[in-house]
């Protein structure tokens, strides 16, 4: 049994929880590979604060190789995983493809977007997704203010100063309440502006949002919501966003320059380009120790495994706190496996859904107790930082937040970033200075 090789895909919460958990494995000869196209974890929670400046976008960020020291750490894709050859295909940062071998694999290769075929959403949307994208949505709000307290046309200025979220879940939430906080601290920065010159609007294709949390909380953030002068449009849906113009199920047509798309996700394409097992959505099946049904030495967990709900019936939702879960739990049941014991079945109840609405508000539901206001944007705060792995990540975090309560939000637009180069193309395409001039 020694010398086996363990590939595990993709280091989310699950993919990283089951490597951590495989160090057993190592220490008994074995070898654990880890796939995954950053050479760090991203801790989904906590990208509305990054968002909004309050969290730095390191802190809400794991350094794989820091962590996974027992690991071999592979920076890529992987595109494809060969069932019958045991190997991997996987495209690297440079664009150079390379084989690896396994002889047990952990697929946990997340989720995407699930982005419609609507007109011009792919040009003028934006995700949710990715650290990168709170960046990039940061600097882009702060911009706007800075064009629009410059401009002239009365109806340039009014798109620059429409934010549209369409989604009306965790992440769409989440990041309009805490982007909508920046923008009201900042704009009072702007002697030529004023707050009731923004324009904040969710779009929810439902009749209502944060299915999680239950309809009385769901009607109570939707209440707090539109008293800050956000517009909830509910059973409404985005039908056009070409030339930046959106055009809403309900009839009305609007410029805006800003536009989010968190309408959900959807499992990784790769389990079922590759021929495992999947359902009609697309997540990999798995039985109640997270085997993949029907492949020898292949697990999955996470967003895109189809994992049974033991003891609540149906399926596992793809949510943080159960992938991490289940990824503590594949990685112990390998490391059984290896030694010859049987593996435990994986059974969780989850503790309830914490959400933000933004600074010192919130809705929860723990353990069927419902919060609201502060004591929901507290325990929000809490929890996450109890789940952030390592201590250094935890101590960044509640310094950020520290910091945050005493002294005034940071409002530096660095969209700059984007184009490091640019100011060194300019000045090596300038005209030589005569010394004679």
């Amino acid at each position: 049994m020694a010398g086996k090789r363990i590939l595990v895909v993709g280091a989310g919460f699950a993919g990283l929880y089951a490597a951590l958990h495989l160090r057993r494995a190592v220490d008994l000869g074995h070898r654990v590979t880890v796939v995954n196209p950053e050479n760090f974890m991203q801790y989904h929670p906590f990208l509305p604060e990054v968002a909004s400046g309050t969290i730095d976008p390191r802190a809400a960020v794991v350094p794989l190789r820091r962590v996974l020291r027992h690991c071999e750490v592979v920076i890529g894709e992987v595109e494809r995983v060969d069932r019958g050859e045991r190997t991997a295909r996987v495209r690297l940062a440079d664009g150079r493809q390379v084989a690896l071998g396994y002889d047990v694999v952990v697929l946990a290769p997340g989720s995407w977007a699930r982005v419609l075929p609507i007109p011009g959403l792919a040009v003028h949307g934006v995700g949710f997704k990715t650290v990168q994208e709170a960046i990039w949505l940061r600097n882009h709000v702060l911009s706007r203010l800075d064009l629009a307290a410059v401009s002239d046309d009365a109806e340039r200025r009014t798109a620059t100063l429409t934010f549209v979220f369409v989604g009306g879940g965790y992440a769409g939430v989440e990041a309009l309440g805490e982007l909508e906080d920046l923008a009201r601290d900042a704009i009072e920065s702007y002697p030529s502006l004023r707050p009731d010159q923004m324009r904040w609007v969710l779009v929810e294709a439902t009749g209502s949002i944060l299915p999680e949390i239950g309809p009385s909380l769901a009607d109570y953030a939707i209440e707090r919501l539109r008293k800050r002068g956000i517009e909830v449009l509910l059973n409404t849906r985005l039908d056009s966003a070409e030339d930046g113009v959106l055009r809403l199920s309900d009839g009305q047509a609007f410029p805006a320059e800003t536009l989010v798309w968190t309408a959900g996700v959807k499992p990784s394409p790769l389990a079922a380009e590759s021929g495992f097992p999947v359902d009609e959505t697309g997540r990999i099946k798995t039985d109640a120790f997270l085997r993949v049904e029907g492949v020898e030495d292949a697990w999955a967990a996470g967003d895109s495994a189809a994992v049974p709900d033991l003891l609540g019936g149906g399926l596992m939702p793809p949510t943080a706190q159960h992938g991490m879960r289940q990824g503590k739990r594949l990685g112990s049941n390998v490391v059984a496996v290896l030694e010859g014991r049987p593996p435990e079945r994986f059974e969780y109840r989850g503790i309830g859904a914490v959400v933000s609405l933004g600074r010192y508000k919130g809705v929860a539901t723990i353990r069927g107790v419902r919060l609201r206001g502060f004591p929901a944007w507290f325990a929000h705060r809490s929890y996450h930082l109890y789940a952030m792995p390592t201590l250094g990540r935890k101590v960044k975090i509640a310094a950020d937040w520290t910091v945050a309560l005493l002294f005034p939000r940071d409002l530096a637009q660095l969209g700059s970033l984007e184009h490091p180069r640019e100011p060194f193309e300019r000045a090596a395409g300038a005209r030589p200075t005569d010394p004679g001039d």
